[in-house]
């Protein structure tokens, strides 16, 4: 399910049962979860890069050079 279609179920039902100050909280959670998928994201796109040949110029691990 995507987050905006989320929120605007859950601010729906907040709405229904009565509970509308629930509604800035579910905002909240909305942002907070859109910012850690897109971290989530980032981080798989930053270790699923390919590293290429080990080049002097290119070196995926620096620190191994040595052994």
């Amino acid at each position: 399910m995507q987050i905006e279609s989320w929120l605007k179920a859950a601010c729906d039902d907040a709405e229904r049962r009565g509970l509308p100050e629930l509604k800035p909280l579910l905002e909240t959670l909305a942002r907070s979860t859109a910012a850690l998928r897109a971290a989530d994201r980032g981080v798989r796109a930053a270790t699923a890069a390919p590293t290429g040949p080990r080049t002097p110029g290119n070196q995926a691990r620096p620190d191994l050079d040595s052994e």
